[in-house]
């Protein structure tokens, strides 16, 4: 079936499924190949569950007119999504970077959302399969959509690019994030510079931040016609300085000579960029500063990302979601600044760093010892090889971790709680 035909399927069946338990009456079914897995096998159940169609790629698994063969069910489903794109009449933001990604991406929403129907990525479905599921979630009366791009290698931006077809851009920040997948840092200013290049192809629209030396010099590489800076310096489009973090921020913004305070829910000063993104981008679509102000005075972060939670005992700053080395440093400057009489860190292993996994590991521990925190408790295989302090905790594992904090509780402090995700750090919250 060619994707012309699939999409006069999808559009009597708009509603995406790639999971036999998650089923809707109706809907399209494609059944996804993965390592351990293979869809097809699901693709009768999936139709008894309510499916209207199921979308396969062997033809050993077609039984009636109710499954539709394909060459490549995953390159179906891009192809569609990109399809759909085309029909789409309405400007798409693409929004990658090594971190701040889902943050920003939500602040820009709540924006937007004060004067536009908008639609953005759920979460974090940031990849090969998270993006076109959210393109072909964009409903005719959307009018604006954000498109969060996720990467590990080199060539995946390009990939979702050409999918999803942004005409405005924007990437967070290039840090040390998956290092092993992109070959060292330079390889991720490449993967992630994928969309600048789309944008220079396509005479689409960058927002920059001039603060950024990094993203400075992966646009002077390139011939973009139209950038949009912002940053602190009063001579960028849109600039800003942070106020106050204590632990909230508040960010005085200028554009064209006026002044404007926002007040936020976000904790750490690295959210301060983040921020003034979604002020320069709502600025470019045409809402006034209060529509701006409201939108992310109203915006509370979730996902345990930079979350201030307050426990029975201590104040969390919940930022356990995911880690890397740039990541971890900002979070750390960030405590040392906040007030607090007591300050606690527990840091878990940070993932993905190839062969810089040992050095990156023993900056981050030296840049906590640095800060003479009341107590700091690092977790995991790697921090653990660098035990040498006998004023720092040291644990292998979160359980162990976990053991000595039912023995030896922590009270009235204010606690840092952030590692990569398969650390599962979360389990500590009941004990903190």
């Amino acid at each position: 079936m060619t994707i012309a035909q699939l999409y006069q399927h999808y559009l009597l069946h708009p509603t995406i499924c790639t999971d036999t338990r998650k089923i809707t009456p109706g809907c399209l079914f494609f059944a996804l190949k993965g390592e351990n897995f293979n869809a097809n096998t699901f693709a009768l159940q999936a139709l008894e569950n309510g499916a209207a169609f199921a979308v396969i790629d062997d033809v050993e698994y077609q039984k009636d007119n109710r499954f539709i063969l394909v060459n490549d069910t995953l390159i179906a489903l891009q192809q569609l999504a990109k399809h759909h794109r085309t029909q789409l009449n309405i400007p798409i933001i693409g929004l990658t970077g090594s971190n701040g990604k889902t943050t920003t991406k939500e602040l820009i929403y709540s924006v937007l959302s004060q004067k536009l129907n908008t639609h953005a990525t759920k979460g974090n479905f940031n990849n090969h399969i998270g993006v076109p599921l959210t393109l072909l979630e964009i409903k005719p009366e959307a009018e604006v959509a954000i498109i969060e791009m996720g990467a590990n290698h080199q060539k995946e931006i390009e990939l979702l690019c050409d999918i999803c077809q942004p005409n405005y851009g924007l990437i967070t920040n290039v840090g040390k994030a998956h290092l092993e997948g992109f070959g060292g840092f330079e390889g991720v200013k490449k993967g992630k510079g994928e969309l600048y290049n789309f944008l220079e192809k396509n005479h689409g629209t960058a927002f920059i931040n001039k603060d950024n030396t990094h993203l400075l010099g992966m646009a002077e590489t390139r011939k973009l016609d139209k950038i949009v800076y912002y940053g602190t310096h009063p001579s960028n489009d849109v600039s800003g300085e942070l106020i106050k973090n204590d632990p909230f921020l508040e960010v005085k913004w200028r554009h064209q000579g006026e002044n404007y305070t926002v007040h936020s829910k976000l904790t750490g000063i690295y959210n301060f960029e983040n921020i003034l993104a979604a002020v320069t981008i709502g600025l470019a679509f045409g809402l006034s500063a209060d529509e701006i102000n409201q939108g992310i005075n109203t915006y509370e972060p979730q996902n345990n990302r930079s979350q201030i939670i307050k426990t029975a005992n201590n104040t969390v700053i919940g930022d356990y979601y995911n880690a890397n080395p740039s990541s971890m440093l900002v979070a750390i400057e960030n405590l040392a600044k906040l007030a607090a009489n007591e300050k606690v860190i527990i840091l878990g292993d940070m993932f993905e760093l190839g062969d810089e996994a040992a050095a990156e590991h023993e900056n981050i521990l030296q840049k906590a010892l640095e800060q003479h925190f009341y107590k700091t408790i690092f977790i995991g295989q790697e921090f653990y090889k660098l035990n040498a302090s006998a004023d720092t905790f040291f644990f292998k594992t979160t359980l162990e971790a976990a053991a000595e904090l039912k023995k030896k509780p922590i009270k009235n402090a204010l606690v840092l709680l952030k590692g990569s995700r398969s650390m599962k750090l979360e389990s500590l919250m009941e004990l903190l």
